[in-house]
């Protein structure tokens, strides 16, 4: 168990994806720092930090629930703050909190494209400059990023560039510490094949019908843990899709992964 003791800050793990990589890594015996704004019941979102807390804790792993909206830089300082005072320093962080809004120029609303930029580009990199010193001091230290591969096809930016933007920001940010952080921190970015059963793809993108041609969260936690488990300095500056990942540690098969396995998958966007 390589993440043993090992601690994890996760961006958006009251749901979804973050969740379900930190109930994973819990599996493992990794201490789990859950944040998110959702401290109490949302009407249509399911779940909140402190859910997600008892689950990882009934997986194994320890966890701490942390309200953190990471366009707030006091609230993403005292986050931070109280995960390395509880568990002695962080070892892994990983960006997963994004916002989404599919559409062209034309059609998406400053306001909409503000949030994407403040969250997805602006967020990232407030939360690992403020992760960034303990970081350093950890035995095994990671940054994973949920973001699309580098370089990306332009035909992205013309269907959907306010969005592109800011997963591509992410991106960016990889590629840039990957070099800047080279042998001393693992810097590497994580992005689905197919679209993954959550509330965006739910409630944003696609409906329920798309939700029936995704895989489930669990395909990426695994694919995290592969990761994760590595040698920072033998494993940086990578563009893994989850399929890609698994493919290497031998899984044939991703049949359990699918909602509906009898069903179409939806390729998911940027590949």
């Amino acid at each position: 168990m390589k993440l043993l003791n090992k601690t994890v800050f996760i961006s958006g793990a009251s749901r979804g994806i973050g969740k379900a990589i930190g109930l994973r890594l819990a599996q493992e015996g990794a201490n789990i720092v859950v944040t998110g704004k959702t401290e109490e019941p949302h009407p249509k979102l399911e779940g909140t930090i402190h859910s997600a807390a008892e689950e990882i804790e009934s997986a194994g792993g320890k966890a701490l629930a942390a309200v953190m909206d990471i366009r707030s830089e006091e609230q993403v300082k005292k986050a931070v703050y109280a995960a390395a005072d509880r568990f002695g320093g962080i070892d892994i962080l990983i960006n997963n909190a994004s916002a989404i809004f599919l559409a062209d120029t034309a059609h998406t609303p400053i306001k909409r494209f503000d949030l994407m930029m403040q969250v997805n580009v602006r967020g990232t990199l407030l939360l690992t400059q403020t992760c960034l010193p303990h970081l350093k001091q950890s035995k095994h230290p990671h940054i994973l990023t949920l973001s699309p591969p580098h370089p990306l096809d332009d035909k992205w930016l013309g269907q959907f560039l306010p969005y592109t933007l800011s997963k591509y920001g992410m991106s960016l940010c990889t590629a840039g510490w990957a070099r800047e952080f080279e042998g001393k921190i693992g810097v590497n970015s994580l992005w689905p094949v197919t679209t993954i059963a959550t509330a965006a793809i739910k409630n944003i993108v696609g409906g329920e019908e798309m939700m029936k041609q995704s895989r489930t969260p669990e395909i990426l936690a695994d694919a995290a843990l592969e990761i994760l488990q590595r040698q920072p300095d033998q494993c940086n500056g990578n563009f893994f899709t989850d399929e890609e990942v698994l493919k290497e540690e031998g899984v044939t098969d991703f049949s359990k992964y699918a909602v509906n396995p009898d069903g179409d998958l939806m390729p998911d966007l940027f590949l």
